[in-house]
């Protein structure tokens, strides 16, 4: 058998695919994390024979270089306790840097917690990883950031949102200034929490606790609690309440639902009229004798609104009050099985709640006058007739706005 010629053996690393010759090497099993697949192959662009042998031994002379490195930084060799990398070095804006240009780029108009959510997110960007500039984080700091959440005790709901966060005001800088590299903070696995327990409506007894102790302890806290009883209102709805859109001077006592300085809405349904009854009354005649700008000036001003704040301190003191597992929202809960159980129409509740309709039939027309859902509230309500309606000298004609229609 005659021997094969030497102009039929390929240079080490290489083979061919048609005429052009290609590097292939594969990865050492020690150092496959780093890399995205086992085989390292590279088109050497070339069919000459003598090219690729040049080629390939450079190239093989490299990736032995480079896997020395990563050995080496890896304290895989006995003296890299002694080695002292090179610092990496980078000319864009640090990050604190970056999130000043979202800021005042993006802050207009916006609400004070924009501020303090962008501000408090990367402050845990530079407390876990450091100050450094953005094109110098890599995703394994982005694990590593995740991780540093997880270990705080924060909820995976919460890590999601501080990581949305930082990747828009990444994503803003990368887009806005075009800087050539990917963010690093996409991408990252966050696991989902566990089944939530669902939040259950308050009872009729819970509900008449939480009435007397709010008439009896008559504070701004409490007014702002009993609010929300009659009226099933979100929480940052009635925060961030103005004293113009409680307007007891009508037939039909009113508060409205609209956007302003302190807050906006949830959604295009959350704007919307609600009468007055019961404990919501009472709360809004204490507001009106007390307070002159917002109805909670503890919570809301021009450009700001803490629902977080007024939850954490409401949700505290309701425990007195409450069986386990009760919670502010179920107030709002409470109030639709409520109109339920007096058979009050599905889009008569949807209107009251602001919740999004079922159906579009349902959003035609302008939704029940004042009357109609002054009558089916009145009737979930123990209290209408304590303490009573409180009319201007000259009473007002029936209001007219339907509750569909608020002003702006």
């Amino acid at each position: 058998m005659h021997k094969q010629s030497h102009q039929n053996t390929h240079p080490t690393f290489t083979y061919r695919k048609g005429r052009v010759f290609y590097f292939r090497r594969k990865i050492p099993s020690d150092l496959r994390c780093h890399y995205k697949r086992p085989v390292f192959v590279q088109s050497l662009r070339t069919t000459s024979r003598s090219s690729a042998q040049k080629a390939a031994t450079i190239l093989s002379a490299r990736l032995d270089e480079q896997w020395l490195m990563l050995r080496i930084k890896h304290n895989q060799s006995p003296a890299s306790k002694l080695l002292v990398e090179a610092e990496h070095k980078s000319e864009l804006p640090l990050i604190s840097e970056i999130l000043e240009r979202y800021l005042d780029t993006k802050g207009h108009g916006k609400a004070e917690l924009f501020f303090v959510h962008a501000k408090r997110n990367i402050g845990y960007v530079i407390s876990a990883l450091g100050n450094k500039s953005i094109d110098l984080y890599s995703k394994t700091d982005a694990v590593e950031f995740r991780n540093w959440l997880s270990k705080r005790g924060l909820q995976s709901s919460s890590i999601q949102r501080i990581f949305s966060s930082v990747k828009a005001i990444l994503n803003f800088a990368i887009n806005e200034f075009g800087y050539g590299f990917s963010n690093p903070f996409t991408g990252i696995y966050i696991a989902p929490d566990g089944e939530k327990e669902k939040r259950r409506p308050l009872t009729a007894d819970e509900l008449n606790r939480l009435s007397a102790a709010c008439r009896r302890e008559d504070d701004d806290l409490r007014h702002l609690l009993a609010m929300l009883l009659d009226t099933g209102m979100r929480l940052s709805e009635a925060a961030g309440l103005h004293v113009s859109d409680i307007h007891l001077e009508h037939e039909f006592p009113c508060v409205e639902v609209r956007p302003n300085k302190a807050r906006r809405l949830k959604t295009s349904n959350s704007k919307r009229i609600i009468p007055l009854v019961g404990d919501s009354l009472w709360a809004a005649q204490q507001v009106i004798a007390t307070q002159q700008g917002y109805c909670f000036p503890r919570y809301a001003k021009d450009g700001y609104c803490n629902g977080n704040s007024a939850s954490a301190a409401a949700g505290k003191w309701m425990k007195s009050y409450c069986k386990a597992g009760a919670t502010i929202h179920g107030i709002r809960h409470a109030f639709r099985d409520r109109l339920r159980a007096i058979e009050a129409p599905v889009d008569l509740i949807d209107q009251l709640g602001g919740w999004s309709t079922k159906s579009v039939g349902m959003s035609y027309g302008d939704g029940y006058d004042m009357r109609t859902a002054h009558h089916h509230i009145s009737r979930i309500c123990s209290n209408t007739s304590d303490p009573a309606p409180i009319f201007s000298d000259v009473q007002a004609k029936v209001m007219t706005k339907k509750p569909g229609g608020a002003p702006d």
